[in-house]
This record gives C-alpha cells, structure tokens and sequence, in this order.
C-alpha cells in the first residue's frame, strides 16, 4: 500500500481526501491531462501517483479553477510544476490573470499533515480481524466508524460507544477512509440467490 509518509507520491484517493475533491474529479483531471502522474508498480499493483505539486493544483481546482477554461488550467497546471514555491502564477501577459497560490498551499499542508495523523493511528494487522485497518491498540475498524459518521452519527454517540477513542481519532476516520477506501467485493449476500421455502398467493376481492 502506498502511504502518505513517502517521500513526493500521492495515490488519486489520497489527493482526493487532502483536496476535498471527489475521486472522479481527480481521475477527470489525470484524464484531461490537466496533470501527469507517475505510474509505478508494486508486486502485481500499478499505482498512478501524484507529486505534492499536482495535489497543490488539485487544491485549487476545488477552489474554483475548474470555471476557466481547459487550455489555461493545463497553463497553470504546468507553471506549478514548473515553480512549486511561487506565490503566484501569472497566467496572461501584462498580468491580466494571476493565481494566488499561497492560501491553498497552506490548506494543502495542514491536510497532509491530518492525513499522516490518520495514518499513524490505524494498524493492519492479519492476525486482527483478518488484516482490517483498525485503530492501533483496539480492534475498532476505521472504516466502520467513518461510516456511523456518514450515516448521520454524532461524535458524541460514538464517543459513547466506543470509549477507547478520542475526539481526534473519531474526527481524523473520515480522512482515513478516502484516503484508503476499502477494497474488494462488498459483503456476499448468501440469501440473495436461494429460492423461497414458500409461496402463497392471496387472490384480492373484487
């Protein structure tokens, strides 16, 4: 699996859970070729993996840069990569458009920064629970408890009833959870092909 501690990599999922983009969105962007990732292989697995300065791009397509044109996002797109500590591109000649990149650097930094928080609190063991990401110390899946979050939990119901978490650790679940979505099939559904046992029909008065 790659993490987010390497060095420069960062999987389509991970730049989705740092930017606030939808997964498509990030796959639009690699197929408009708006950024180029990097493919490598681990073992049978290919990963495309995306330099911190395309995640910074990614991050200001979620601000609002998908409203201009797809010729002058490749622009921008390129002068990032080109510059990646710059304050601002100047897209137009004369200065007719320039994009600040400052503020969105410093969100992408502190979301890397929860990202590795959310990294270091989950283990995935196969001798717990089958290899299932938990949070270090228990046998809580993390996954599970992004999910509660989803469906409308609270943090304090889920304080509740899991005492062994932290506010952080509840907060950080949601962040883990895009940035390494579960894989595999979805739970089988034994029932789902077997016949009924019975059948009745009831005719309905006339």
């Amino acid at each position: 699996m790659v993490t987010a501690r390497q060095s420069n990599p960062y999987t389509p999922a991970q730049a989705a859970a740092v930017t606030g983009l939808s997964l498509p969105a990030v796959h639009k962007a690699i197929e408009y070729r708006l950024i180029r990732p990097k493919v490598v292989r681990e073992g049978r697995s290919l990963y495309r993996l995306l330099s911190k300065p395309q995640v910074l791009y990614l991050q200001l397509e979620a601000s609002g840069l998908r409203c201009l044109p797809l010729a002058t996002r490749r622009q921008i797109a390129r002068a990032i990569e080109q510059a990646p500590n710059a304050d601002r591109v100047p897209v137009l000649q004369g200065g007719a458009l320039v994009v600040e990149i400052k503020a969105a650097r410093k969100r992408v930094d502190g979301a890397l920064r929860r990202l590795v928080q959310a990294e270091r609190m989950v283990v995935s063991d196969p001798d717990v629970m089958k290899g299932t990401p938990v949070y270090r110390g228990t046998r809580i899946p993390v996954h599970a408890i992004a999910g509660m979050l989803a469906q409308g939990a609270t943090l304090q119901e889920i304080l509740e009833g899991y005492p062994a978490l932290t506010r952080k650790a509840v907060e950080l679940a949601p962040v883990y959870a895009k940035a390494f979505p579960r894989r595999g099939r979805p739970p089988a559904r034994p029932w789902a092909r077997q016949q009924p046992r019975r059948a009745t029909r009831n005719r309905l008065a006339s």
